[in-house]
């Protein structure tokens, strides 16, 4: 065998741009809607990253959820409540073109099988202006939930997926695009006992619903944008998700990342397990939903009281909490990546979702270094984890050379 040159591959840094929502204040983005992008593109360059992840969101006059009842702040970066034209694509572009800014994807985070039909179209109509947008900004992949159908079993989601929304990845087929799906099963979207709340939450539900998209010929347009803080929220490890699709041939579902963490409180889980919150969250008042939207947030306890998300860089290394799968081991996640998956590793977005409660300021001077330090991060352990896989894996591979030691191993307890 030729002897293999030392050629590490890196992944596309970017940050989300639901990180700092109040960048631009709405009294000056309502009446400019492109200026938040504009205003985006430069604080992305200025912390740091090669990519932004646009975030698009109804606009808080338009949602079925009052603001009040939200974990995060609206995410509508990308105004869309006018029609995107070619003349605001032209805008966008160049401040983009301006700070040497890419955008990895659009993002909109929405329920797309709400059980009101009138709220699950203007939520598909909003998605297919998305989708336009896309196309405009020449953009291959939009990135989202499927969500949930309260009113029925998760059984009979399947089937509401594929005759609701299988269109929808026909309408991105027709546009070139990639619909790549978020994992996060979102379980204080209702104050009722759900949990699952977006039925693509993990790798059996992913390999289902793929097999209905290839029935319909969109099994091209169905990929995961994966997110490892969901697996820890789960109890679940990156490494074994990610042989699992290899062992079940597929590898190939896993077409980006989240990166953003998950810390978890074990006296949370002592006290409510991995479930989180079922009695006396506020939520519910006389046995009823709470007629004050802000107690709807108490539904997020269901989360919570167990965990709290990580912004990468921020969290302690701690070996014990990797073995236990209570936090993300960042450079074996990087790694499980290299080895397992089918990736086009020059061209997938690690993409910077920050949601960190005590430091998801608003004040751009105080969050700047907080972003700065933590896209850094990324990017070193990312080419860490590069420079390892290409030693071990090519460059001694090729002389027949063994690699010392184990490793994590996938299944291991």
């Amino acid at each position: 065998m030729p002897v293999a040159d030392f050629d590490p591959k890196f992944m596309k840094v970017g940050v989300l741009t639901a990180a700092l929502q109040e960048l631009t204040p709405r009294e000056k983005r309502d009446p400019d809607p492109d200026l938040a992008v504009e205003e985006w593109a430069a604080f992305a360059h200025e912390v740091g990253a090669d990519y932004m992840q646009l975030s698009a969101a109804l606009h808080p006059t338009e949602a079925d959820v009052p603001a009040e009842a939200l974990l995060d702040p609206v995410a509508n970066t990308l105004d869309l409540r006018e029609p995107f034209t070619k003349d605001r694509a032209l805008r966008v572009q160049k401040a983009l073109d301006a700070n040497q800014i890419g955008l990895s994807d659009l993002g909109y985070f929405d329920d797309m099988l709400h059980e009101d039909p009138t709220i699950r179209k203007k939520k598909h109509d909003f998605m297919l202006r998305v989708f336009d947008a896309a196309g405009l900004l020449g953009v291959d992949a939009v990135c989202g939930f499927v969500g949930r159908n309260q009113g029925h079993s998760m059984e009979q989601n399947l089937t509401d997926f594929e005759e609701s929304f299988v269109p929808l990845l026909k309408e991105a087929k027709n546009r070139g695009l990639v619909y790549r799906v978020e994992q996060c099963p979102m379980p204080g979207w209702t104050t009722g006992d759900n949990w699952h709340n977006n039925i693509a939450y993990a790798p059996g539900t992913w390999m289902a619903l793929h097999r209905i998209c290839e029935k319909n010929g969109v099994g091209d347009q169905f990929r995961i944008h994966y997110d490892p803080s969901h697996a820890i929220l789960m109890g679940q490890d990156t490494r074994s998700i990610f042989q699992y699709l290899r062992d079940e041939g597929y590898a190939f579902l896993i077409a980006g990342f989240h990166v953003k963490g998950q810390v978890i409180d074990a006296r949370g889980v002592s006290a409510w397990g991995y479930g989180g919150q079922t009695v006396e969250r506020g939520d519910i008042v006389d046995g009823k939903p709470s007629p004050n939207a802000a107690d709807h947030l108490n539904a997020w306890k269901k989360q919570v009281v167990l965990c709290e998300h990580e912004l990468p860089g921020t969290a302690r290394h701690d070996p014990l909490a990797y073995l236990q799968n209570r936090t993300v081991d960042w450079l074996d996640h990087q790694l499980a990546a290299r080895e397992l998956l089918e990736l086009d590793v020059a061209n997938t977005h690690l993409v910077v979702e920050h949601e960190y409660p005590p430091a998801r300021v608003q004040d751009k001077d105080r969050l700047k270094p907080i972003l700065q330090g933590s896209v850094a991060f990324t990017r070193k352990i990312d080419e860490a984890a590069a420079c390892m896989y290409a030693l071990q894996r090519e460059v001694l591979a090729s002389q027949e050379i063994p690699v010392q030691g184990r490793g994590r191993e996938a299944f291991r307890s």
